[in-house]
């Protein structure tokens, strides 16, 4: 698909889903794997869902050719990368700088949530909350109930849950190592970004900067679909000083979407291999209207409750759950494969294998994750 300006006055062109889909997986390497190191992807990505230790590691997987998942183990017990609340008070794998520039861009949200808990809240001064919090977790990483249990002694009356929560939404609290890192284990302990990362936050950087970075990672997009990704309102100012550098387009309900000029946007036919994502994946949550890769028909499918699923793409499409167990990769298809796509996945969950779990012998087999 050319990459070209909108005639003044000519109606805007409409970009139908497989479009959209084509375009959204070639900024998310997903139509075909890069070769970038994994904190560059990380960059690129703003950050990747992170609200388990190994979804960053299988979603990378799924996007880098040559990944390893020592190279993002390293980076985080490096201090280049770190896991922090940021959008949609969801837990990220964040570059250090992104860490210290869009946690400080997203901070109006955070705010807006400690408002929810005001009733657990009833007496606290936020502000002496937050020093103490700070003075608390820098002398040493606490544990979110090692904080909780300090905050109660200073406020007996208040709800610990909302205390520990205000303290999230207050501060920029990390989560240190060995938490997050590939084959160990570590129970979250917490302490700030500004003492973790040995510098101070940085002031939250324009919107238009932030637009651009979201459209290169997820556009072509509209106004509300990058709202939905960072948790903020009234973005629209933003975008409308960028129009004169963007390009637009009209989903197929009419919707306006925004995009960088020289943006890729591939022709619809493209093919897009098999991809096994981890739950939460940021592709399939990014976006107000998520029929881009969602079809209408599994919506609602990749989750149970609380609990949510690994999610397996065919056609670039989500088209079925996977789960890893003792022995085996268990696919569980939505519809009917067929053969040569059958095959592609496999070959798709041999590579994953290879990739992450060398030199353990797991079976693929085609069954029921949901139990």
């Amino acid at each position: 698909m050319r990459n070209m300006r909108k005639t003044a006055g000519a109606p805007a062109q409409v970009l139908g889903v497989r479009a959209l889909n084509r375009a959204t997986l070639a900024r998310q390497s997903l139509l075909r794997r890069e070769r970038r190191s994994a904190l560059d992807a990380v960059g690129h990505l703003l950050g990747l869902q992170a609200q388990n230790v190994r979804p960053p590691y299988y979603a990378l997987a799924a996007r880098l050719d040559g990944f390893a998942p020592a190279e993002l183990s390293a980076a985080m017990a490096e201090r280049a990368a770190v896991r922090i609340v940021t959008m949609r008070s969801t837990i990220h794998t964040h570059t250090a700088d992104d860490c210290l520039t869009l946690r400080p861009f997203v901070q109006p949200a955070r705010e807006r949530e400690v408002t929810v808990f005001r009733k657990g809240l009833a007496g606290v001064d936020l502000d002496r909350l937050a020093a103490l919090a700070r003075e608390l977790v820098e002398a040493e990483p606490r544990t979110p109930q090692q904080l909780r249990e300090a905050l109660s002694a200073e406020w007996p009356d208040a709800d610990p849950q909302a205390l520990g929560i205000a303290a999230r939404c207050r501060l920029p609290l990390v989560q240190v190592t060995p938490r997050g890192l590939w084959g160990e284990s570590g129970r979250v302990a917490l302490t700030t970004a500004e003492h973790w990362l040995g510098r101070p936050a940085e002031e939250p950087p324009a919107p238009e900067t932030v637009v651009r970075r979201y459209l290169a990672a997820f556009g072509p997009a509209s106004v509300k679909d990058m709202q939905t990704w960072s948790g903020l309102t009234r973005l629209r100012p933003a975008f409308e000083r960028l129009r004169p550098e963007l390009v637009t387009f009209r989903d197929p309900g009419g919707v306006e979407l925004f995009d960088l000029p020289d943006a890729p946007r591939p022709d619809p036919d493209t093919p897009a291999p098999p991809r096994f994502l981890p739950e939460f994946d940021n592709l399939l949550l990014s976006h107000a209207d998520r029929t881009r890769v969602i079809p209408p028909e599994h919506w609602g499918r990749s989750w149970q409750g609380n609990v949510a699923y690994r999610t397996l793409l065919v056609d670039g499409f989500l088209a079925g759950l996977w789960v890893l167990r003792d022995d085996a990769l268990v696919i569980e298809p939505f519809g009917r494969l067929g053969a040569a796509q059958r095959e592609d996945v496999v070959a798709e969950a041999e590579r994953l294998l290879t990739v992450l779990h060398p030199g353990t012998s797991y079976d693929i087999r085609f069954g029921t994750v949901r139990t």
